[in-house]
């Protein structure tokens, strides 16, 4: 997987920014901000570390779920054209869109 950290259980996105010659992240699916960075791979992975470290601290100091809940819904924008064909195999298989979508999503993700 490209451009991500992952540590006892949480997510940081990596991007690299070529004018400082720094990498730099976020720790993701959290209700804070949380940044690191580093010159070298090694010393991002360190800020990684301790980045989530200090937010799991912070979090059990005011007694707050250091991760993001998911509520299970989401927007999906489809070209219309997308659109239709997946409401006509909902039809044909006899399930809702959603329905659909869920075991399309399933299908792709489990296959990663």
């Amino acid at each position: 997987m490209e451009n991500v950290l992952k540590y006892d259980g949480f997510v940081g996105s990596v991007k690299y920014n070529s004018d400082d010659k720094v990498f730099h992240g976020k720790i993701e699916f959290i209700t804070d901000l949380v940044t690191f960075e580093g010159q070298t791979v090694a010393e991002l992975e360190a800020a990684f570390t301790e980045a989530v470290e200090d937010y799991k601290e912070l979090c059990s100091a005011v007694s707050k779920d250091p991760k993001k809940s998911f509520s299970g819904v989401f927007n999906v924008r489809l070209k219309p054209e997308l659109h239709q064909k997946a409401a006509l195999l909902s039809i044909e298989k006899g399930v809702s869109l959603n329905q659909l979508v869920n075991e399309a999503l399933n299908t792709y993700i489990v296959h990663q």
